[in-house]
Formats: structure tokens, sequence, C-alpha cells
């Protein structure tokens, strides 16, 4: 009857052991806002060698279960496309990070993610304003004209930090050609801004909206722009297609 006990308890302990080590383990730490989240959400380790960066990246859209978040396929493939062309050339210092701004969410939901591409994290979803002239809850009109209050979409590529008229500010440099390159005579910046807040969603139905800035909420803005500063890759996308069809990127 010991023997029989004992079996039954060893098989019991295999068992458990082997739940412990295949179940995939995620916290999420909210900032206690409802601003946003500070995600830990890991996927599986990619144990074979011969598959390719690309096709790495490409999954992680569905480990991270981003679809559920309100991301855009499109976007997050378009997105993949302009990381690993800019890497190609050497271009991105900051490789461990990609940021995407999908602008065909309306912007009272989460259209930031920040990803470390690295240990396949998703680290920040939360809230992004568009420019005035760009729409009211929804991003619709685009430029890089300057004094034309309006966000533009495209690839970024992230340089350094410094203290402005928005407090904490990471200076963004477009690189498309007559699509956002004139970014930084523009002034478009990130940057925290308090009309990015759930109470300004509950008193006017979306956040406020900037001159063209993807402003942040003031509380994530320092986390947010540490993470993605000095050479990391920000995509910004929406339903447009003179920029799909514009840019060079996208159709190499």
């Amino acid at each position: 009857m010991k023997k029989f006990t004992l079996y039954r308890f060893n098989v019991c302990a295999a068992a458990l052991l082997l739940v412990l080590v295949h179940f995939p383990f995620a916290s999420t730490i909210s900032n206690g806002m409802g601003l946003g989240t500070v995600f830990n959400r890991s996927v599986y380790p990619d144990t074979n060698p011969s598959n390719s960066r690309v096709s790495s990246l490409s999954e992680v859209y569905d480990n991270l279960h981003l679809s559920t978040l309100g991301l855009s396929k499109q976007a997050f493939d378009y997105a993949v496309k302009g990381y690993t062309y800019f890497k190609g050339q050497g271009k991105l210092l900051n490789q461990r990070v990609l940021s995407i701004v999908d602008f065909t969410q309306p912007s009272y939901k989460k259209r930031l993610f920040v990803v470390d591409l690295e240990k396949q994290e998703l680290l920040f979803n939360t809230y992004v304003a568009h420019g005035q002239n760009t729409g009211e809850a929804q991003a619709s009109h685009f430029s890089n004209v300057p004094e034309s209050f309006q966000s533009s979409l495209g690839f970024y590529i992230t340089d350094d930090t410094y203290i402005g008229k928005n407090g904490f500010s990471l200076q963004l440099n477009g690189m498309e050609k007559g699509i956002n390159d004139n970014a930084s005579e523009r002034a478009i910046v990130m940057h925290g801004a308090p009309y990015v807040s759930e109470g300004f969603i509950r008193s006017r139905g979306y956040i406020g909206r900037s001159h063209g800035c993807p402003a942040v909420p003031e509380k994530l803005t320092r986390p947010i722009i540490n993470n993605i500063k000095n050479g990391s890759c920000l995509f910004i996308y929406g339903k447009d297609r003179f920029y799909t069809s514009r840019s060079k990127i996208l159709n190499t």
C-alpha cells in the first residue's frame, strides 16, 4: 500500500513539474491611472536556429496577441518591414524596440504600442494624440506642411531628449522625403500632455489634440521616451492611400 501511495505521489509531482515548465508566464503592472499598461508579456523562445529574424518578428503579432489590443495587422507588418529596412542600412542604434502608432484606431483607444523585440515583450500600450487638423476622435487628414497642425505618417528614427516648453521631450527624425521629412522644422516631437488622459475622454469623448506631435500621457512620458530614445524605429500608420502609394520603404 505504501509503495502504491508513493507511486501516485511521484506521478502527481512529475505532472505538476511539466505544467510549471511549459506554462507561459506573463506579468502585467498597471500604472494605477488607467492611462496605459506596462507589460511583461513574453513569448516562447525560438528554439529553431534556422528561423530567420524576419520570420521571428512577424510571429510577434500573434504571440503577443496584439490583435486583441486593437493593433492593425497591416500596421504591424509595415512597421516590421521598415524596421528591417533601417536595420539593414545600419541606421538603428537602438535595435531593441519598435514603436507603432496605429491611427486607424480612434483617439479614445490605446493606440501606441512599444515592443521589445529582443525579449519579445510588449512594454507599453497607451493613448497617443494626433494633430488638431487631423480630425477629432479619428485621424483622417495628414500633412508634412509647416503650420498645418496635422500629423505626418511614416517612419521616424528617434533622436536625443531635451527639456522644452512641454517638459521632457524626444526629438524625431522623419525618414520619408515628402511625407514626414519636415518633422524637425515643424518641431514634431514626442512629449507628455495633460489632454492625453482618461479624464479628457470622459468629458469630450476623445483625447485632446496636438499641433501634430504624438503626445502621450504625462505620467508615462519618461518611461516611454527612455525606452525608445537614441536611434529606435517609430512608425505612424493611418488609412491614407497617398502615403501607402508614395512610401518608397513600403514599396521596396
